[in-house]
């Protein structure tokens, strides 16, 4: 098991919630999933890794999935492959610019 997967399972998306001061219609709907079925999720059942993983993006990784495009993840894949410097350097300075924003 890698390391990806087993940070994805220590997701307590109850305590993440409570965190942000979400109430569950609040946070679960962000992430299409209906209330009943998050408060099972926070109740213990089994979730799903597409749900935790959409889960982490949206409430952890604060990702806007509303936002995102199919073409700026090829850019972003395109960048990476074709010019590692470069990617490294822009992602410096986008960590940099979010800080003034």
């Amino acid at each position: 098991m890698n390391t990806t997967t087993k940070t994805a399972e220590k997701i307590e998306p109850r305590e993440i919630r409570r965190k942000l001061g979400l109430n569950q219609q609040q946070f679960w709907s962000k992430i299409g999933v209906t209330q009943s079925g998050g408060s099972r999720y926070e109740s213990g059942r089994n979730m799903p890794r597409p749900v935790r993983e959409l889960l982490r993006l949206v409430h952890v990784e604060q990702v806007d999935i509303q936002k995102i495009k199919r073409d700026d993840v090829d850019v972003v894949e395109y960048l990476k492959s074709q010019d590692p410097e470069l990617f490294k350097s822009l992602k410096k300075s986008a960590k940099a610019w979010r800080k003034t924003v």
